[in-house]
């Protein structure tokens, strides 16, 4: 997997303080995709496939935690220390409409056709918005237990399919509801808090880091096995390759490097780059490149084949010269 090129990433700036999440769109009819980031700093930036600034979005007045985007990338999602979640018009930059909560929101998720909001934060309750009916109470998902949706804080919501939101928890639950009644199907108990979640889209799985595991499991747990692997560290974050499968990536909090392994965990590369701990990762959807995301401000993009013309790297010349 080693190359004969060095991995040089291309540098986002922009964000004044530690970049806490990223999010690539779907693939777009055109080729294209966006890449949304959230930051401490309270703004989050959206970004074209290159990674050109397209513009901020601006009204949180606390950190920003967590930011997704609609499949067709006109609306986005955010989450925020300010105890607000919004729904940003994304050609516009326009603030649509703001949820209030009672603490510090951590995750969001859009369903597919935008028409619902799930939030999740320290709070431990997950909540579903209606988007149509921007004055009426969300609906809360409770488990068996009572009125909370885990007993930690909830670290990620993602939706799957049509009705199905999976949320996960500093409790080490991750947990499975049907959207359509807001009950509890399933849940699966780790030993250590959840650090991350991420839906990965094309391999229909959900990808999880735990203490020093990483996990990948069926996205509504009808597939493969799930398949966990321990590495030498602990991982902030992980993201698979949606095309080949074949690798993923990995951040951490405890050093400033990115690093890819196949799918065995043997690690095949560190990439050296960012000057503070890597807080996120994540492929974009044609598989072309990674993103990474760190306590020093800065957004990487990374090449999966060093040398490749692709975007902004059209003018690396073939040889690495």
């Amino acid at each position: 997997m080693a190359h004969p090129y060095k991995a040089v990433p291309l540098v986002a700036p922009g964000h004044t303080r530690p970049v806490t999440h990223l999010s690539f769109s779907p693939l777009q009819d055109d080729g294209t995709f966006v890449l949304i980031s959230s930051c401490k700093d309270g703004n989050p930036m959206l970004r074209d496939w290159t990674g050109d600034w397209i513009g901020t979005f601006i009204g949180h007045k606390g950190a920003v935690w967590c930011s997704k985007l609609s499949p067709d990338t006109s609306r986005a999602a955010s989450g925020s220390a300010d105890f607000t979640a919004k729904i940003w018009d994304t050609y516009t930059g326009e603030c649509l409409q703001s949820f209030p909560h009672n603490h510090i929101v951590r995750s969001v998720a859009l369903s597919p056709s935008s028409s619902h909001l799930l939030t999740g934060g320290q709070e431990k309750k997950v909540r579903m918005f209606d988007l149509s009916r921007p004055d009426a109470e969300p609906d809360f998902l409770f488990d068996g237990a009572g009125a909370l949706s885990h007993e930690g804080t909830v670290k990620s919501v993602v939706w799957v399919g049509d009705h199905t939101g999976v949320t996960a928890g500093e409790d080490g639950q991750i947990k499975w509801w049907d959207l359509r009644t807001r009950t509890l199907t399933t849940s699966l108990t780790f030993p250590n808090p959840i650090t991350s979640m991420e839906l990965s889209p094309q391999t229909n799985r959900i990808v999880v880091t735990s203490g020093k595991t990483v996990s990948f499991i069926p996205a509504l747990l009808n597939g493969p096995q799930t398949h966990s692997l321990t590495l030498p560290y602990a991982p902030s974050s992980a993201s698979i390759h949606p095309i080949l499968q074949d690798r993923f990536v990995t951040g951490s909090t405890t050093d400033e490097w990115v690093r890819i392994h196949d799918v065995a965990g043997e690690e095949r590369e560190v990439l050296k780059g960012h000057h503070g701990p890597v807080h996120c990762v994540e492929y974009s959807p044609d598989g072309e490149m990674f993103a990474s995301g760190s306590e020093d401000g800065t957004i990487r993009l990374w090449q999966t084949t060093p040398g490749k013309s692709y975007g902004l790297w059209q003018g690396v010349p073939a040889n690495g010269g």
